[in-house]
């Protein structure tokens, strides 16, 4: 199975330096790894008033390539832009993995989505700006740690912190387009993490109620297994998946 690419993609409010302890265990698996920042997300420049849900899609193709057989994983917020990809790209993509992410059904938008989580610690800490229509938001910093990573190792705590940057919301509110003849063509697994205080374990649980998906893992986590539980994490990417796709 080395053959397999994976296609990591972070979400709201972090980089692709949430992958740091994901990539070296992949790679030493012999497996191929692809990050990137999104548009203005990171280390990129992009100016967040010109993003859309469309160019954090556009960014993950154009890095993809002519590659196939790609394992996609998004995190959070980039289950939509996964789903994008597989609406785009169906032939490439081998398996959606979901990781603690929002998974849409057709016309949905992540606000949509968000705005059902009754369970949620975020909106204790959602602090705002800017116009109605390049809105930016982020999480106060005395709640990011509970929000996404109560049970990180503190220096991973203190990168939560440090490299929060303030969030885009146009995209947050665009509807996604899905059909079943592409992004349904497409195999879903999803990874639930239990002690998840940004996306609640009730609302992955509401959404996956609606969205069938091939297969299920839970990592006893928060936010962010990537940085709490990274072997267990690559685990359910690896062998979880070997039986499956």
């Amino acid at each position: 199975m080395a053959d397999r690419i994976y296609v990591l993609v972070h979400g709201s409010w972090m980089g692709k330096f949430c992958w740091s302890e994901v990539t070296p265990r992949l790679e030493d698996k012999g497996y191929t790894v692809i990050s990137l920042d999104l548009p203005a997300h990171g280390d990129d420049t992009t100016s967040p008033e010109s993003v859309s849900l469309d160019s954090y899609r556009d960014a993950v193709v154009e890095a993809i390539g002519e590659r196939h057989d790609i394992i996609l994983v998004g995190h959070s917020m980039a289950g939509m832009v996964i789903s994008g990809i597989a609406e785009a790209i169906s032939r490439q993509i081998k398996a959606l993995v979901y990781l603690c992410a929002y998974l849409p059904r057709n016309g949905e938008s992540l606000y949509q989505l968000a705005s059902e989580d009754n369970d949620t610690k975020m909106m204790s800490y959602w602090r705002q700006d800017g116009s109605e229509n390049n809105t930016l938001a982020w999480i106060a910093e005395d709640g990011i740690v509970e929000v996404f990573g109560v049970d990180c190792p503190p220096k991973y705590q203190e990168l939560l912190v440090t490299r929060h940057r303030p969030e885009p919301m146009y995209p947050c509110t665009s509807p996604i387009t899905l059909t079943d003849s592409c992004f349904g063509s497409v195999p879903r697994f999803y990874i639930e993490t239990l002690n998840d205080n940004a996306v609640s374990h009730q609302h992955q649980t509401l959404m996956l109620d609606r969205v069938k998906v091939k297969r299920r893992f839970q990592l006893q986590s928060s936010h962010c297994p990537f940085f709490s539980m990274p072997d267990q994490l690559v685990d359910c990417l690896t062998r979880g998946l070997d039986d499956s796709t």
